[in-house]
């Protein structure tokens, strides 16, 4: 029997990409299938460790960490991620390698160091390969946090999906951390997201405008976003093994099978204690404008997808600094301001929505946290602080392997430190 649907804000799911790399070199290695063969003894795609499970992705050298459910504590959250990286991490040493964070690796080359899962739903991405390339970025150098909101009818998703069409486009100013790929500074801060906003032109539909549409019910949602991306895959899909919920690509999506909205556009921090203050101001702005406090959005007269696509296309580039001039759009999150940087907009909102969620202790370690951020960043800018111009290779190794020892120690990165 199917368990009862959560409703809006009742808990949150998240899942947590991570590159294998040599713990020399920081090449990837393409061993996720052996790390899950040792733990779990077989050959699998997946293993549950109770609350945190691991599991395959497309390539072999990723692998995704996630809740196995719902959870209403974040901070809690943030404990078991971290001890699970410590696990994984535990398995990956007799094989010579470790975790590396971040939304990209920094120097893969995909055409030539990408092998596809060759296991179970093998076929699946195989397709994706004859249809979309992916020994390319944003198929095979990709990591990211989804973040899984529940929704109970509707009602619910309706307002959901308003809520995330005014927040999903500034998030990427505060979670870029792939400024680099490649080996070389690319033009924008998230260079993830980037690459994502083409990564599947073949068949338009999945991406849509990466903003999702306005629709009022599931029915809708069927009829408008996932029929016709059906139908425009179908002959390249004569199998029809792609006709499934998870082929949308657009940046916030309705998994139905598990009654939630899955964010996709925040790019994997340095460790969990920092993805999960990304994900409780993300969760904070969110509920704000879900519960009208902040805008209140009629998906019947949605506000213009072409001004947030804009906002979107700013803070991948610049992040923090991109500027927002649409003073309509301000006002909507609260901002009375003709324009506004991006980081100015997100401190606005972390001080304004961050005490509607988590407890006051909770509260105070994302506060700290997210003021690093704040201060001195995301992650992609204290990167490429750390790095310094012309990116040496020599400080490019050592800055990504400081990357990896803070993921396993859970700690914050800072180029001042």
């Amino acid at each position: 029997m199917a368990s009862k649907a959560l409703h809006a804000f009742a808990g949150a799911g998240i899942e947590l990409e991570y590159v294998l790399v040599d713990r020399e070199t920081l090449a990837v290695r393409p061993i996720a299938d052996a790390l899950l063969r040792d733990a779990s003894g077989a050959a699998v795609n997946a293993v549950s460790f109770g609350r945190f499970g691991w599991s395959n992705e497309l390539v072999l050298h990723l692998l995704e960490l996630k809740s196995e459910r719902p959870e209403a504590s974040l901070e809690a959250l943030a404990e078991g991620f971290q001890d699970a990286v410590r696990a994984m991490n535990a398995r990956l040493a007799p094989l010579g390698a470790r975790l590396m964070p971040t939304g990209m690796h920094p120097w893969m080359n995909p055409r030539s160091e990408t092998r596809l899962w060759p296991h179970e739903y093998a076929e699946i991405y195989a397709t994706y390969d004859r249809v979309f390339d992916c020994r390319r970025h944003a198929w095979a150098n990709v990591q990211s946090m989804h973040l899984n909101l529940p929704f109970a009818g509707d009602a619910e998703l309706a307002r959901m999906l308003a809520a995330a069409r005014r927040v999903l486009p500034i998030l990427p100013a505060l979670a870029a951390s792939s400024p680099i790929a490649d080996g070389a500074r690319q033009a924008v801060l998230d260079y993830r997201m980037q690459c994502y906003l083409t990564h599947a032109a073949r068949v338009p539909s999945m991406l849509g405008d990466i903003i999702p549409e306005a629709v009022r019910s599931e029915a809708a949602y069927r009829a408008d976003i996932l029929a016709p991306m059906y139908r425009e895959m179908a002959p390249f899909d004569p199998d029809r093994v792609m006709q499934d919920e998870w082929l949308n690509a657009r940046g916030a999506i309705a998994r139905f099978d598990r009654s939630a909205l899955e964010l996709r556009v925040l790019d994997t921090q340095e460790c969990p204690a920092m993805d999960l203050a990304v994900a409780a101001a993300a969760i904070a702005a969110l509920r704000a404008c879900y519960d009208g406090r902040l805008a209140n959005e009629d998906p019947a007269a949605p506000f213009p997808t072409a001004r947030l696509v804009k906002i979107l296309h700013a803070c991948i580039a610049d992040a923090d600094a991109a500027i927002i001039d649409d003073a309509e759009y301000l006002a909507g999150l609260g901002l009375r301001a003709r324009r506004s940087s991006a980081g100015e907009l997100w401190r606005h909102l972390i001080e304004t929505t961050l005490p509607l969620v988590g407890t006051a202790e909770e509260r105070l370690l994302w506060t700290e946290r997210l003021e690093l951020i704040l201060s001195e960043g995301p992650l992609a800018r204290r990167i490429l602080q750390a790095v310094g111009p012309g990116l040496p290779r020599r400080r490019l190794e050592a800055v990504y392997a400081e990357l990896c020892d803070c993921l396993e120690a859970g700690r914050a990165f800072s180029a001042e430190a």
